[in-house]
């Protein structure tokens, strides 16, 4: 379950997840921890914020996997594969193939500047 938060002065949104599958426990422990202001919060790893984007299917969500991925090459793609893979059985989409799509365009873009 999700429930979205917002807070009226500044404007600022946050999704407060409570789940008890699996794959959400498992992100859950992977949340990546910082300091906002005096508190300590917690944020999606960037592994686990390209799955949901890549779920949700949107443009401006594969447009933020693109970015993510040129950011942080260095994210854990079997991790990421394995949850597309589970979750591409269940609602029936070619969620890998839509991850391997996005990888394919960021390395031809690299490859450009690199080249440049």
């Amino acid at each position: 379950m999700v429930l979205p938060c917002q807070d009226s002065a500044s404007g600022l949104r946050v999704d407060l997840i409570f789940s008890f599958s699996p794959y959400k426990q498992q992100a859950i422990e992977r949340a990546v921890r910082a300091q906002v202001g005096n508190t300590i919060v917690r944020f999606a790893s960037a592994e686990d914020l390209i799955i949901h984007k890549i779920i949700a299917g949107r443009e401006r969500d594969l447009e933020d996997v693109e970015r993510i991925l040129r950011k942080r090459g260095d994210v854990d793609f079997s991790y990421i594969e394995n949850w597309l893979q589970q979750f591409a059985t269940v609602i029936d989409a070619p969620l890998v193939e839509e991850l391997e799509k996005i990888r394919s365009k960021v390395k031809g873009q690299e490859s450009g500047r690199r080249v440049r």
